[in-house]
C-alpha cells in the first residue's frame, strides 16, 4: 500500500508539472526545467500612496504560505519578494515579465531569481512562474488624504512553478 501511495504521489507531482500551461510571454528561458510546483494562499499587502498628485493603492508585499500537492505547508512567501522553503533555504526574485490574464486576479509573472540563501532545495532555482492566480487585486476605494500610508490586505491564491537549468 505504501508503495502505491508513493508512486501515486510521484505521478501527481509529475502531472502537476505537465499540466502547467504557461503562456509564451512569461515562459522561463530555453534550457530551464520545472522542478517544483507549490500552491500559495495568503494576502497581497497594499499601501495607500500619493504619486504625481494621485492617491493609489500600491503593492507592498505578499504574505502567503506555500503548500505541496498534499496540502502540507512547505514554506512561505513574503516581502522581497522571497520564497522560503521549510528547511530554511530561500530565494529572492525580480519580476521580469507580467501578463494580465483576468480582470478578477493579479497578473501572472515570470520572476528571475537574483539571490539564494542555503544549499538545499532552492539552491539551483533560476526562475519562478506565478500562474493560476485568484484575487489579490488592489482595493478600489479608501485611498485618499485621510488614509495615506494605511495598509490593506487582500486575499489571493496562486501557483508558483520553480525552474532550474537542465
Amino acid at each position: 500500500m505504501l508503495k502505491k501511495i508513493l508512486i501515486l504521489s510521484i505521478l501527481l507531482q509529475t502531472a502537476a508539472y505537465a499540466n502547467c500551461k504557461i503562456p509564451e510571454p512569461i515562459k522561463a528561458p530555453e534550457g530551464q526545467q520545472a522542478f517544483l510546483s507549490v500552491h500559495a494562499q495568503g494576502e497581497q499587502i497594499y499601501q495607500c500612496t500619493l504619486n504625481q498628485n494621485k492617491y493609489a493603492w500600491e503593492a507592498k508585499a505578499p504574505d502567503a504560505l506555500l503548500f505541496d500537492d498534499h496540502g502540507q505547508v512547505v514554506g512561505k512567501h513574503y516581502a522581497g519578494p522571497i520564497w522560503e522553503y521549510k528547511a530554511g533555504s530561500h530565494v529572492v526574485g525580480r519580476v521580469v515579465k507580467k501578463l494580465d490574464v483576468s480582470d478578477k486576479a493579479i497578473a501572472w509573472l515570470l520572476v528571475e531569481v537574483v539571490s539564494h540563501k542555503g544549499k538545499d532545495f532552492f539552491a539551483d532555482a533560476k526562475f519562478i512562474n506565478r500562474i493560476n492566480t485568484q484575487g489579490g487585486l488592489p482595493p478600489t476605494s479608501g485611498c485618499d488624504g485621510n488614509h495615506l500610508g494605511n495598509e490593506k490586505r487582500v486575499a489571493y491564491k496562486a501557483d508558483y512553478v520553480f525552474f532550474k537549468g537542465r
